[in-house]
């Protein structure tokens, strides 16, 4: 329906000399459409139905002037009006009818024979087993896809070893269908055999293949693309990569795919090639379109990683690293260093997060301990309980509300572990005393202050980054200024460790913590520690490490084509207002010359677009996110400012609209709510894309092909 016209015996189509309009969401102008459109089918659906599965066709609509040629862009307010008289359409149509009824006496039968035969040519015969077994085939991938969408295990979980398989659930539901009559269960109850764990194995494989099939074959649809993976996660005991996609589609808005698990194992270069190998030939990406790459990691698998990141960028240098902003960027950054006093740090921070995730009461205890530290500061106290509330383990600003609530930090796990009038359970006391024990250390401490102070240079840069189009406009121009600032401390890193270490010393003090050398350095080179000093220790392995990794990073993560990109954001209508000075620059822009259709008229094009937004009516509010502008329908006379757009459309680095951010929310839902144990990479994958609108019938076509013979089973 998408790629014909809505209209009455019309066969215009996609890919004809007309062009195709979508329905308007505007309620009135809608109905308006579907009343000229004569379609009584439509009348009961919804504008944003009819906008997303129905088309008209230029035919329909009258031009401005007496210009023969084809109608290609429609006004905002535009009514179709050219539509054949209905009265006319039926007495042609009867009239038609008379005419063919001698005719189709005649030669009726020749052409149903001759129609069947290219049906019969076309769809080859199926033997009445074959026609059974597709049935039962269907209503197996049919129980399956109702337990992968809910997220209900389908194996039993109390199955140790993998082809151990469980069909607990599996085969509840298929017991359930058989007595409800269904036709494709027939033969089930005369062949358990068929839903064995072997099979069940192959149907799963095969379900993973046609979703993925279905979510590339979107992607490919519309052109370029990011690649963006995540964390490394655990399934069934090995490290498996999560990797996303984000495109634009054909409507101008913003997508984001999960594609599935690759797995991490093997040395770094080696498992770079693999991982590329993988995606390509098994997969079927095309690498070609890519155009931006963002990698989250912690500092454990951070050599490898990196190795994919630079591999990628050596074979598919259009493929810009960037950033991705699920993560502040501080966050982002002390993740991926390597440094035990760091991952300290972020390993407690984690830990603090979940643990008075457990209870409101845990919330509690922490703010009455606040109040405790600070009896005389209400405003202190008052700022820090709204602190505990928002999730602060993860903002920009989080190594410093940390060491504010420090010590109200450690007085909370303390109490909860002594546990003296009996209200925590074992598991809550036991996590008590592990936060405990961590805060309570000196290395913790020391790394904690010179994670602050290194990120505070980085605080609103990396705030802007993540947010509106303005922001990171602006954020862009300010690298430069951050990577000096973060050179300067580099440079002076003596006097700046000196005042660090001043800040750790007195904090220790106050929580009557000793000074000391990480424990890890006392338990592993014990004969060493008369000759090293705390100061000196924590200069050469945690200080100097943490500020020239920021500086590398920022420097490798930013480059000059990556902040160019981001520059082109002065397209945005209200970032054109707010520089009325001067016109976006064109040189910003070259950074996607080889993908934009005319580089020979960008210069006037982009001086129209300039003029154009200029133009504010009174009352006008501009558009000020990239989602709004590529909504735009003036953007098509403006095919080379749409390129451009659609190309920071899938930039990583830009946080996408609640409504488009789906897929990780799904991806991260389903990390967190699914047992160990009921993890599935490839059910995952069904999960978390339920609406790609997969085919049954394919699947038992694909199932067919790839495990032939199985028929005969039955």
């Amino acid at each position: 329906m998408q790629n014909q016209c809505a209209a009455p015996n019309c066969t215009s189509l996609k890919s004809d000399l007309y062009s195709l309009f979508r329905f308007p969401l505007d309620a009135e102008r809608c109905k308006m459409w579907v009343e000229k459109c004569q379609r009584e089918d439509l009348v009961d659906k919804s504008p944003e139905h009819l906008f997303r599965y129905y088309r008209l066709c230029a035919k329909h609509f009258e031009t401005s002037d007496d210009s023969s040629e084809p109608v290609t862009v429609i006004k905002d307010d535009a009514i179709p009006t050219i539509f054949d008289d209905p009265n006319k359409l039926q007495n042609a149509q009867v009239k038609r009818s008379k005419e063919m009824d001698e005719d189709t006496k005649t030669r009726g039968r020749k052409k149903i024979k001759s129609s069947q035969a290219e049906v019969d040519k076309e769809e080859p015969k199926t033997t009445p087993e074959e026609d059974t077994y597709k049935n039962y085939l269907r209503s197996l991938f049919e129980a399956l896809v109702l337990l992968g969408e809910q997220n209900i295990p389908v194996t039993s979980s109390n199955t140790t070893e993998q082809d151990s398989v469980g069909l607990n659930n599996f085969e509840a539901l298929l017991e359930y269908r058989m007595s409800c009559g269904d036709e494709g269960m027939k033969k089930y109850d005369a062949n358990r055999e068929g839903s064995s764990s072997l099979q069940l194995k192959q149907l799963i494989e095969v379900c993973e293949k046609c979703i993925r099939s279905k979510v590339m074959e979107d992607v490919k649809e519309n052109g370029f693309f990011s690649l963006i993976t995540d964390d490394l996660v655990k399934i069934s005991d090995e490290w498996y990569l999560p990797v996303f996609l984000r495109y634009v589609d054909d409507s101008n808005y913003q997508r984001e795919r999960f594609v599935g698990f690759l797995s991490f194992d093997g040395d770094a270069d080696v498992l770079a090639e693999k991982l590329l190998s993988e995606m390509i030939n098994e997969w079927g990406l095309n690498m070609e379109k890519c155009r931006g790459q963002a990698h989250s990691c912690s500092g454990t698998h951070f050599a490898k990683i990196k190795a994919f990141a630079a591999k990628v960028t050596e074979k598919y240098p259009l493929a810009m690293l960037t950033v991705r902003p699920t993560q502040a960027l501080n966050i982002t950054l002390a993740n991926g260093m390597a440094l035990s006093g760091v991952q300290l740090v972020m390993c407690t921070l984690k830990k603090i997060e979940s643990f008075f995730n457990q209870s409101p009461l845990l919330r509690l205890e922490l703010e009455h301990a606040i109040s405790v530290i600070y009896p005389d500061k209400e405003e202190k106290v008052k700022e820090l309980k709204e602190t505990c509330c928002t999730g602060w383990t993860r903002r920009h600003d989080a190594f410093e509300v940390t060491l504010d609530l420090l010590e109200a930090l450690l007085l909370c796990v303390d109490s909860v572990h002594d546990n003296e009038d009996l209200r925590w359970s074992d598991q809550i006391t036991y996590n008590a005393l592990e936060i405990s024990k961590a805060l309570a250390d000196f290395e913790f401490i020391m790394a904690l202050v010179v994670l602050k102070n290194t990120m505070i240079l980085l605080r609103a840069f990396g705030k802007n980054i993540e947010g509106e189009a303005t922001d990171v406009y602006f954020a862009a121009g300010s690298v430069k200024a951050v990577l000096h600032s973060l050179k300067e401390v580099s440079d002076n890193i003596d006097v700046y460790h000196e005042f660090w270490t001043e800040e750790a010393v007195n904090l220790s003090a106050t929580m009557e913590i000793p000074v000391e050398l990480p424990r890890s350095l006392l338990r592993k080179h014990p004969s060493e520690l008369g000759s090293l000093q705390p100061e000196n220790y924590y200069k050469e392995h945690l200080s100097l490490p943490v500020v020239n990794h920021t500086l590398k990073e920022v420097t490798e993560l930013f480059s000059d084509d990556h902040l160019k990109a981001l520059r082109c954001l002065s397209l945005v209508p209200f970032v054109v207002e707010l520089n009325k000075a001067g016109q976006p620059e064109e040189e910003n822009m070259l950074v996607f010359k080889n993908d934009i259709p005319n580089p020979g008229s960008l210069t006037a094009e982009l001086h129209c677009w300039w003029v154009k937004w200029n133009k504010k009516g009174k009352g006008e509010v501009l558009l000020s996110s990239l989602q709004e502008t590529l909504q735009q329908a003036d953007v098509k006379f403006f095919p080379n400012m749409l390129a451009v757009l659609r190309l920071l459309g899938v930039l990583p680095t830009l946080a996408l609209d609640i409504s488009c951010d789906v897929a990780y929310k799904r991806f991260k839902m389903y990390m967190q709510n699914t047992p160990d144990a009921a993890k599935s990479k490839s059910l995952a994958l069904l999960n978390i894309n339920n609406d790609v609108g997969y085919d049954l019938d394919s699947m038992v076509e694909v199932y067919m092909k790839t495990y032939p013979g199985g028929d005969d089973a039955l």
